[in-house]
């Protein structure tokens, strides 16, 4: 085939709703998942494991590595040890975020308590008020726990 084709992933033929065009010949890089640094892979991806409720997929015995798979993908959701690890500094930029979490839960209070309970602490800093909360995880990563979308978010 010349010009352009269309590939369909794997999620696309699921929800049978996207497509990606791509030039001929040309392989798309489909999403695989994502890293975070920390200063062990076995803490973090525990401390994000209770938070989803989707449980440790892997980890290596000395806490290098770890994922997550969020159950319905083939997304790893990744965590790797960093030597001299410094966690990014929420909200001033001295050490950036670079990324973030956001998080969709159905009762924000139960949620910040349980993150609470598995290590997380709230930000000092929070700019969406009671609409949403920054927490930092136990190696330092700001994330959210927002409500549910609204109506008026789809949009």
């Amino acid at each position: 085939m010349t010009g352009t084709e269309t590939v369909a992933g794997t999620v696309a033929e699921e929800s049978a709703a996207e497509e990606t065009v791509v030039e001929a010949g040309v392989t798309p890089a489909v999403w695989a998942g994502l890293m975070l640094d920390c200063p062990d892979a076995t803490e973090l991806a525990t401390f994000y494991g209770e938070l989803t409720g989707w449980g440790v997929g892997g980890a290596d015995d000395g806490g290098a590595w770890a994922y997550l798979t969020p159950p319905g993908t083939a997304l790893t959701f990744g965590f790797q040890r960093v030597a001299d690890y410094r966690p990014p500094r929420w909200p001033d930029q001295e050490v950036p975020q670079q990324f973030h979490l956001d998080f969709r839960v159905a009762d924000l209070p139960a949620a910040i308590a349980r993150a609470e309970e598995l290590g997380a602490t709230q930000a000092s800093f929070q700019p969406g008020g009671e609409r949403w909360r920054v927490l930092l995880d136990p190696a330092g990563h700001p994330f959210c726990l927002c409500p549910p979308a609204s109506a008026a978010d789809a949009g």
